[in-house]
């Protein structure tokens, strides 16, 4: 004869074909609602097979114990419902009413494909991680972590290298800009990065002047006034392209991409078709 609830250990036993942590938070914060009694829980993850579940149910028929599943196949759902009949066994389905309510909400059905939310965790965390690095290497900063790096971007002031950088970092990419400026000697560090990850801006004079006219005058400042005379005159503009221009042709393999009048996600869809190409032409080199 099967102990009465308050006499009896009770065990919960989570079926998923995840991780199954999202079942497990959702049955310990419903019954934590009922009972202040310790309850044990077992997680089986990844459950893929009837022959599986199976076996989960044969060791749960013993004790009684009460069996929660979040299973996105409608096969297994089914399955572990006629388990659950057929061992005497209670069991709570989390997903499926969820996904069936969603289903006739959005008129499609599901892709059924497990291990999604955890795929989704890992995509968020690495964006996570991406843009903390581009924050912490924007404008040449500790260039001891270039090595690190998705994407070098090298360009004169004010060729969008930081929103660029951002851009490419909310799609995964650790992005470091290091600014190019006349007389100042190229970072050593540069040197040492697979070229296939370095790319360069560069614009038009005409709309580099403008752009810095713009930025002077944004800033309250006085575009004829000697002191910025040097950053916004045509002459300074022309010359900062041009020493820039001879870097990247004494690098052939750096691709240049002129951002005049393109909008930022223009720039970053060619940046990342680029990288990404070089990228799979080394994986296949490095495999010959």
């Amino acid at each position: 004869m099967m102990p009465a609830m308050e006499d009896r250990e009770i065990k919960i036993i989570i079926i998923s074909d995840g991780t199954g942590e999202t079942a497990a938070m959702m049955a310990k914060a419903a019954v934590v609602q009922f009972s202040e009694r310790e309850i044990s829980y077992t997680r089986y993850k990844n459950i893929r097979t009837q022959v599986q579940i199976d076996a989960i149910f044969q060791d749960a028929v013993p004790r009684h114990d009460l069996v929660v599943y979040t299973l996105v196949s409608a096969e297994l759902r089914t399955f572990t419902q006629e388990m659950a009949l057929r061992y005497g066994v209670p069991a709570i389905d989390l997903l499926g009413p969820l996904l069936n309510s969603l289903a006739a909400f959005f008129e499609s059905q599901p892709i059924s494909q497990p291990g999604l939310t955890h795929s989704v965790n890992e995509q968020y965390f690495k964006r996570i991680a991406a843009m903390e690095y581009t924050i912490q290497h924007d404008d040449g900063k500790m260039l001891e972590g270039l090595k690190e790096a998705d994407i070098v971007i090298l360009g004169i002031s004010r060729t969008s290298k930081t929103p660029l950088s951002m851009y490419l970092s909310m799609q995964g990419y650790k992005v470091c800009n290091i600014p190019i400026v006349r007389g100042i000697p190229m970072p050593a560090e540069v040197s040492k990065v697979d070229p296939n990850k370095i790319i360069c801006l560069t614009i038009q004079a005409e709309v580099l002047h403008t752009i810095r006219k713009a930025r002077l005058d944004r800033l309250g400042k006085d575009p004829r006034d000697h002191t910025n005379e040097s950053y916004a005159s045509m002459e300074h503009v022309v010359a900062d392209i041009e020493y820039a221009t001879d870097i990247f042709r004494q690098n052939r393999k750096w691709p240049i991409f002129d951002v005049s009048g393109k909008a930022l996600e223009e720039t970053a869809a060619e940046v990342i078709r680029i990288v990404s190409a070089r990228k799979k032409i080394a994986a296949r080199q490095e495999n010959d």
